[in-house]
């Protein structure tokens, strides 16, 4: 299938190979360009395109670069304009653009997993689900200007991002650039991306009146935990309906009333729980516009399965690197944690082919108990990141455009498929553990404080302004 030039690598490391292959067939610079030409509104391509700057992230994302400059300093004659051109074009790049790069790649690289007939049933089946949740990026290192007197953590912005559990990919998300910022304005757009009898999952966050009665309006599901501020009239009597791992459960009536008297009535899926949560509760209350038909305990253990989304996040920053604290500037944060999305999924497609061609490795939805072994998103990342600065000088560039740019998703999908046969799984797998007690959660009473870099941004360009009156 392959050129012999790449006889080496298919035998030695397989997964490098699939992984570099899937990049050149969906982050391939026409394609790159061509996203940045549709949903850039102020910013123009220039000297420097759009695709270099996404290459050096990607170097960097995956740990295969300690840096952005050390991205550059290896590939200065290809980047063709000075170090400090690079961090400008990065600092202004806009959100859509960010954001239309995570959502047009995933549906390339879903439509592979399609192909390969790696799809997973997901926690509510019969159901179309999503998985929904927000996370701020860390503090950045105080480089700008005006950061560098204060002693508060700069917030380079946040994300709410969907996870598609049938592929493992984070398909859609949405940046915004103040680390301050309510993160409950984002969900109305979120709104957009609902589709027919799909079924959102979410935490507490998203217990709005409009994001609830959004969904149901557009004719879909959701199984939301009940935040306190959203009262409600119980109806009927609540009745035990059995038990799960985590507790008791029961379903009772409960109808809410919206801003202009709409009124809408659903189920409340109440868990009285074994363990505390870290938080002190000893129940949690769920609410469900689902059928009867669909029961309470599996209710239950759905939104226990939202905890895959918080894994993402977690192999997003410990298994590769979507947060650099040396990009200050939200727009380059947050097109960083875009490139390492992309990135994230790009290796879950290299999981589902694996996952195919070795099926007696459980998933992470198949698995019941500790001791059963899985893939290991770390030593997937790090075997890749080993293996990458060899194999870019063993393979030229052009040898991988010819190999994988102009492969069909079908073409694709039978090339992934091959090379995962070759892949020796066991150096991949998990290590068992078992039951983990829970530490206590240490007392403070100090809260590290933080600023928005956003907003002293704002400031800047309002004392400027200021200036030349």
């Amino acid at each position: 299938m392959l050129d012999q030039v790449f006889d080496g690598f298919v035998d030695a490391s397989p997964v490098s190979v699939m992984f570099r292959g899937t990049l050149e067939n969906i982050f391939s610079s026409e394609r790159l360009d061509a996203i940045f030409e549709e949903n850039a509104e102020k910013q123009i391509s220039g000297e420097l395109a759009f695709s270099t700057c996404a290459g050096l992230l990607s170097l960097v994302t995956t740990r295969i670069q300690p840096s952005v400059n050390a991205a550059y300093a290896k590939n200065v004659e290809k980047v063709g304009v000075s170090v400090q051109s690079v961090y400008n074009k990065l600092n202004g790049i806009e959100l859509s653009v960010s954001e239309s790069l995570v959502r047009e790649t995933a549906a390339d690289v879903k439509g592979i997993i399609e192909a390969m007939n790696a799809t997973l049933e997901g926690p509510v089946p019969g159901y179309d689900v999503r998985i929904v949740d927000g996370n701020h990026l860390a503090g950045s290192d105080h480089r700008i200007k005006e950061l560098r007197d204060l002693g508060d953590a700069p917030l380079p912005g946040h994300t709410v991002a969907v996870l598609n559990p049938h592929v493992e990919l984070i398909e859609d998300l949405i940046a915004c650039e103040d680390g301050h910022a309510n993160q409950k304005p984002l969900y109305v757009l979120l709104l957009d991306q609902v589709q027919r009898r799909q079924c959102w999952i979410g935490d507490r966050d998203y217990s709005t009146m409009e994001f609830m009665f959004g969904i149901k309006q557009r004719k879909a599901y959701f199984i939301i935990r009940q935040h306190g501020t959203v009262k409600g009239k119980l109806v009927g009597r609540r009745r035990r309906v059995g038990e799960t791992e985590t507790g008791t459960v029961y379903e009772q009536s409960i109808q809410l009333t919206n801003n202009v008297g709409e009124i809408f009535t659903m189920r409340r899926i109440t868990v009285e729980l074994n363990t505390k949560t870290r938080d002190g509760d000893t129940e949690i209350h769920l609410l469900t516009n689902l059928p009867k038909k669909v029961d309470a305990c599996r209710i239950a253990e759905a939104y226990r399965r939202r905890w895959t989304i918080e894994t993402a996040f977690a192999k997003l920053t410990q298994d590769l690197r979507c947060e650099l604290n040396t990009l200050g500037y939200p727009k380059a944060a947050l097109f960083s944690f875009c490139v390492a999305v992309v990135m994230y999924n790009a290796l879950s497609t290299v999981i589902a082919a694996m996952r195919v061609t070795h099926p007696e490795v459980a998933t992470s939805e198949s698995r019941t108990s500790g001791q059963q072994r899985t893939f290991s998103f770390y030593y997937l990342a790090d075997e890749i990141s080993g293996v990458a600065r060899g194999m870019a000088i063993a393979v030229p560039a052009a040898c991988w455009t010819d190999a994988f740019a102009s492969l069909t998703t079908k073409q694709m999908a039978k090339t992934l498929l091959w090379l995962a046969r070759r892949v020796d799984v066991k150096q991949f797998l998990t290590n068992p553990y078992g039951p983990k007690a829970r530490k206590k959660k240490p007392k403070t009473t100090t809260r590290g404080g933080h600023v928005s870099t956003h907003r002293i941004l704002q400031q800047r360009n309002t004392s400027m302004k200021a200036a030349k009156s």
